[in-house]
């Protein structure tokens, strides 16, 4: 009897570290490789040995390229992973980007901790030569084993520029992973694509247990934070993944200032993972919704404005401590577990006329969380720092859905739903969605642990 079996190898009851192990037909394959991030990228659990055979491994396949997600394909490959692996175009283009630019991250904590480096750029080079096998949205992509062909289906989740839902049709039975879903109507990405016919779904779940309440007011809100900010003479420091918050900001930006809805100011980009992303996502600017499509073709470069400063080198960035004008400084990383961020929340925590603005989910421990969490003093860079300036969380700027929007997307497939597993949730986010979806359409829900087996035979 053919073998067809899940293992919950990383990314259960967690928000991050997606890495789940399938077994089909006599092959192995991977959904995701993904770090476990907190305070620190190189945190112990990064550095375990994998729980399955790495050079048993036929193919891997990837949701979308945020580092949660793609970060630990390197050390895959440095413990001899050599098969396949599998995205879109975007995907590979943004992780290939991400994986280069974590490593100065991991470099400093391994300087700092007297550890050897996760991985090194040797083996991003030797990931990205295995990363060939390019796939299109609804095209099949088939998949050899030793009992029949297994067919993967990626679907736009909506999250990021080249995020999939992965559907893996075997044998008669529909499995579909949906890595993470996006906050749809999103400001660039198309709507998230509605699945039928699912009989396991392995769903995320960070924002399981709430709600976006903000998420019609996104832009309100932000645009009244910087005006009450820059015309009390403070500046406004925002942390922002350099992967669709960052590109979603800059479309916000470009609409502010050209309509003139916000004080003429220096707005800074200080990432230059934000800025080679935002390359990419130029490169592929057809994969937008409508209206943004509409725009561009209007001859608005949606990534450009008035008053936009890119601050690409490091030499830049210290430049622009020496500019005493209110003014906005976007940086990563989203989390302010470490990058440029860290030295202008530095600066401007402890001045009560400056504000942060979070605009994205803040994992437990982070410096993030802490300021979300109303700390009073935090520590950056083995320095005490009194938390004096105004913080501000944005929840209607996340790329997740919400607990509401989670419930509603599982209605289109309800009905042949076997089994839905919840993952990539810290556990009272995941208990508390898996309750809500059991009570809505009686379907069984499981919350796996880490290194869980399902069983489809």
């Amino acid at each position: 009897m053919s073998t067809f079996k899940v293992t919950f190898a990383n990314g259960a009851q967690m928000p991050t570290g997606s890495n789940f192990l399938v077994e089909l037909g006599g092959r192995k394959i991977l959904i995701d490789c993904g770090l476990v991030q907190g305070e620190r990228y190189s945190i112990p659990i990064n550095r375990e040995p994998f729980t399955y055979d790495t050079t048993s491994i036929d193919a891997l396949f990837v949701t979308h390229s945020h580092l949660d997600h793609v970060g630990r394909i390197p050390k895959l490959v440095r413990d001899g992973f050599k098969g396949k692996i599998v995205s879109t175009a975007p995907t590979r283009d943004i992780a290939e980007l991400i994986m280069i630019d974590s490593m100065g991250v991991l470099s400093k904590e391994a300087k700092h901790e007297n550890i050897e480096m996760l991985y090194e750029e040797k083996d991003v080079l030797n990931s990205m030569h295995l990363w060939n096998d390019i796939v299109e949205y609804e095209k099949p992509y088939t998949f050899k084993t030793d009992d029949g062909d297994a067919l993967f289906v990626f679907h736009d989740s909506g999250h990021i520029l080249g995020s999939a839902i992965i559907e893996i049709r075997y044998k008669g039975k529909n499995l579909a992973f949906t890595g993470d879903l996006g906050n749809t109507p999103s400001p660039l990405m198309k709507d998230t694509t509605k699945l039928t016919n699912i009989d396991y779904l392995v769903m995320e779940s960070v924002y399981g247990d709430r709600n976006h309440k903000d998420r019609e007011k996104r832009v309100d809100i932000l645009k009244d934070s910087l005006i009450s900010t820059i015309n009390n003479g403070g500046s406004v420091v925002i942390p922002a993944f350099s992967i669709e918050r960052t590109q979603e900001l800059m479309l916000a930006f470009n609409e502010l200032v050209e309509n003139k809805q916000i004080p003429e100011v220096p707005i800074y980009l200080d990432s230059p993972l934000g800025i080679n992303v935002t390359k990419v996502y130029k490169k592929y600017d057809s994969w937008f919704n409508e209206n943004v499509e509409k725009t561009i073709k209007s001859g608005d470069d949606i990534f450009a404005f008035k008053g936009l400063i890119k601050t690409p080198t490091s030499e830049d960035s210290k430049n622009i401590s020496n500019d005493e004008r209110p003014k906005v400084i976007i940086a990563g990383s989203g989390m302010s577990n470490g990058g440029r961020v860290l030295f202008h929340e530095a600066r401007y925590l402890p001045d009560p006329k400056s504000s942060v603005i979070i605009v994205g989910y803040q994992s437990a421990y982070t410096l993030g969380r802490r300021l979300v969490d109303n700390a009073k003093e935090v520590i950056i860079h083995g320095e005490v720092i009194p938390v004096r300036a105004h913080i501000i969380n944005i929840h209607g700027f996340s790329a997740h859905k919400d607990s509401d929007h989670l419930v509603e997307f599982v209605s289109s497939t309800a009905s042949t739903l076997k089994k839905i597993f919840v993952v990539l949730g810290e556990p009272k986010s995941a208990y508390f969605l898996g309750q809500r979806l059991f009570e809505e359409y009686g379907v069984a829900v499981n919350v796996p642990e880490k290194n869980d087996v399902l069983i489809l035979d």
